[in-house]
């Protein structure tokens, strides 16, 4: 299907304005990497020039480099892995920070299976950084599985990011055919109950629709995660990024991901859930959501409960 025109609603729009810009000069004057470059995110024009009356534009910095050391077969980031952390990354991170002047920002990283520890201190360290510069300012990471190994989760926990992030990517039956070999379902599960069992931090995770899994597939899944306790949801389309990458088996209809979005919120009781075709785990609608809850006061419990009595 690769080869088919994409329908109308999958039309983007390119990056422009002053501050798409300058976040982009910040970024290449501290020496950082950020996911929306090096996967090609779709809303990269929209994020990065600005967020309108809500603040200024969202950058998801990609710590640990540029190249992984998985390769899974959505994934447009360079495969690799092998080159030496950068011990100044966090400081710049928190400079860069500053500089955007952002108040919410993403964390994420490339898979390092092959550093001691894959990274985790690393991840931790760039947390406390800008937790240390900007009290003030809501911390989202999406994590790697660390291969499932609880001391290096909980050393991301320990850093208090405010909500905790990582993605199974699709439903249980295509884990083998989409994601590398390392990763899993059960595994990415894991991760999550981890994260919900041991901390009063949110928990997020992302679906990728069109690689070929059927409705009640995708319903088994978000149910799973409930059952995980994990709090936020967001469902995009897959696209390939080339010709060497898996193929689109199904550009999914507008229609079907608003159904999808009631299910997840008025069914199964998720705080929030983003989904649309263009949505990306890191997605400006969701980040505003939880700086929204998290700067009304309210605990997580609280904000959980009150999802459990509107979805009954």
């Amino acid at each position: 299907m690769s080869g088919r025109r994409k329908p109308d609603w999958l039309k983007m729009r390119p990056p422009s304005g002053q501050e798409f810009t300058g976040i982009k000069q910040t970024l290449r004057e501290h020496d950082l990497n950020t996911v929306c470059e090096e996967a090609n995110c779709p809303n990269l024009g929209e994020c990065w020039s600005g967020r309108g009356d809500d603040g200024g534009g969202t950058a998801t910095f990609m710590l640990m480099g540029h190249k992984c050391t998985r390769s899974c077969g959505f994934c447009d980031v360079d495969t690799g892995g092998g080159e030496p952390l950068d011990p100044d990354e966090p400081v710049n991170v928190a400079s860069a920070i500053a500089e955007i002047g952002l108040d919410y920002v993403v964390l994420t990283s490339v898979d390092r299976d092959d550093l001691e520890g894959q990274g985790a201190e690393h991840f931790a360290q760039t947390i406390r950084e800008i937790k240390k510069r900007h009290p003030g300012i809501l911390v989202e990471v999406l994590i790697p599985d660390f291969q499932g190994d609880e001391t290096l989760v909980r050393k991301i926990i320990d850093a208090d990011p405010d909500v905790i992030a990582h993605n199974v990517e699709t439903v249980e039956r295509l884990q083998g055919h989409v994601r590398d070999p390392r990763a899993g379902y059960e595994q990415s599960l894991g991760v999550l109950e981890q994260v919900t069992r041991e901390s009063d931090i949110y928990t997020k995770t992302s679906l990728m629709l069109g690689l070929g899994e059927y409705d009640h597939e995708v319903y088994q899944a978000l149910s799973d995660l409930r059952e995980t306790d994990v709090d936020i949801v967001t469902l995009g389309q897959y696209l390939q990024p080339s010709r060497m990458h898996l193929d689109v088996e199904e550009y999914v209809h507008p229609a079907k991901y608003r159904t999808w979005q009631e299910v997840a919120e008025e069914e199964l009781g998720f705080l929030y859930c983003a989904s649309g075709p263009m949505v990306r785990s890191s997605y400006k609608a969701g980040e505003l959501f939880v700086d929204a809850i998290l700067r009304d006061g309210k605990t997580v419990e609280q904000a959980r409960r009150e999802a459990r009595r509107a979805s009954v």
